[in-house]
């Protein structure tokens, strides 16, 4: 164990020690509850009928937590008919997103577009080529897969140094669902694709189109063609009825309101695919086709919208881990701004190119602190600092920061977005 690591105490540790400490502690919490009047006295809540739950056919969050909302950048993005929304990340746990308040990016708008009216055809180097309904999609054998989904910006606005507050708005374009739909390779295999045929291009209903073109043994391996999400229809803003699903790549090869694939025996380039989704270097070139997205974390709490409210004591750090190419195998946690780490503990069922959860369990004791999370995927690969990538990259670069994020939490309890030398 690190130095950093012996400093702390489990919470048991620090619960016990102040009961073993005699009478007076244990008497005093004590006291303090049984004078308490919301446990003495008899509320509101427990002397009268609640609402009715048939009210409200689709259950909506209470509104105690009507905070935990998406939210936007407003200068950001020239339109709201061509923008972004960010999960609060911050504000939840577990891995999994709820598509309401799920990351999701829309370049002409969020279009209608109605089972009955759905087609999706595919085309170019096949035996025959097809038009599915709907419904002749839904007949096709199921599968389910958890995966993440990450707008290869995510992070891009602090290449150049810490900006934003809060870890929503520099991480936050990101969401974990559990979808199901059918392998894009049965389809492909329903059409029978012939031996020229080398890539797959997917292209949108909406008037952006959004077209991705991608390696046929991808199509092939684990893409999706999804029509539910977290066991319910895809939301409109997801690109209902139908989306693509790619694991590990990143956001923009996710085609929603999915109408064409088509395959060819080179890649088909989109103009937004051409002229934005690539790497640019300091020497003026840029990489291209960098669609896996690293293994990277963050961690959500504390963070500059979920700031120390309760004071020194027992306190859970946790935060989120994900990486393109398979599981995350362990994250380390520093308090002391990548002097020292500590190993914490990987939380739940960790899945391959999913979110993880991970926390760690210490006891503050007021002094500030400078967090950071480092993952580590089942590749060996280990998540660079900022400073690592910039050596390689420069600063010119929008896209795949996936540098350790480091946060100040002040002896207050409030936390800042920074960066260490």
């Amino acid at each position: 164990m690190s130095e950093t690591g012996k400093k702390g105490a489990s919470r048991r540790a620090v619960l016990g020690a102040g009961l073993a400490a005699g009478g007076a502690v244990a008497a005093g919490i004590a006291r303090a509850q049984s004078a308490d009047p919301l446990i003495t006295d008899v509320q509101d809540w427990a002397s009268s009928f609640g609402d009715a739950v048939d009210a409200a056919p689709y259950g909506t969050p209470i509104h105690f937590e009507s905070h935990v909302v998406r939210r936007n950048v407003e200068w950001l993005t020239e339109s709201p008919v061509s923008s972004i929304n960010f999960t609060p990340i911050h504000a939840l746990e577990g891995t999994i997103t709820p598509q309401g308040c799920a990351f999701e990016r829309h370049h002409s708008g969020a279009i209608e577009l109605s089972k009955q009216d759905y087609r999706l055809m595919i085309t170019g180097l096949v035996e025959q080529p097809l038009v599915f309904t709907y419904e002749d999609l839904t007949r096709f054998p199921r599968s389910i897969t958890t995966a993440f989904c990450e707008c290869a910006a995510n992070g891009g606005m602090e290449w150049g140094g810490a900006q934003l507050e809060g870890c929503q708005f520099t991480q936050g374009m990101i969401h974990n669902m559990e979808y199901t739909g059918v392998p894009l390779r049965l389809l492909l295999e329903e059409a029978g694709v012939k031996p020229e045929g080398k890539w797959v291009y997917a292209e949108g209903a909406d008037a952006s189109s959004n077209g991705r073109s991608m390696p046929l043994e991808k199509a092939m391996d684990d893409v999706l063609v999804a029509f539910y999400a977290n066991g319910e229809a895809l939301r409109k803003e997801h690109g209902y009825p139908v989306r693509l699903v790619v694991p590990g790549f990143e956001g923009n090869m996710w085609v929603k309101w999915l109408r064409r694939i088509g395959v060819y025996d080179q890649a088909v380039e989109s103009r937004e695919e051409t002229s934005k989704y690539t790497d640019l270097m300091p020497d003026g070139r840029a990489r291209k086709w960098t669609w896996v997205m690293d293994a990277k974390s963050v961690i959500t709490s504390p963070s500059p919208q979920a700031p120390i409210r309760h004071g020194k004591g027992p306190l859970v750090v946790t935060g989120l881990a994900w990486s393109g190419h398979g599981k995350i195998t362990r994250v380390d946690v520093s308090l002391d701004g990548g002097v020292t780490w500590q190993e914490a503990r990987l939380t739940g069922d960790v899945k391959s190119k999913a979110l993880t959860r991970f926390h760690l369990d210490i006891d503050w004791d007021g002094s500030e602190l400078f967090l950071q999370s480092r993952a580590v995927d089942e590749t060996g690969y280990v998540q660079p600092t900022k400073n690592q990538l910039r050596d390689i990259r420069g600063l010119n670069n929008v896209y795949h920061n996936n540098g350790i994020q480091t946060w100040w939490v002040r002896a207050d309890g409030e936390v800042e977005n920074v960066e260490i030398a």
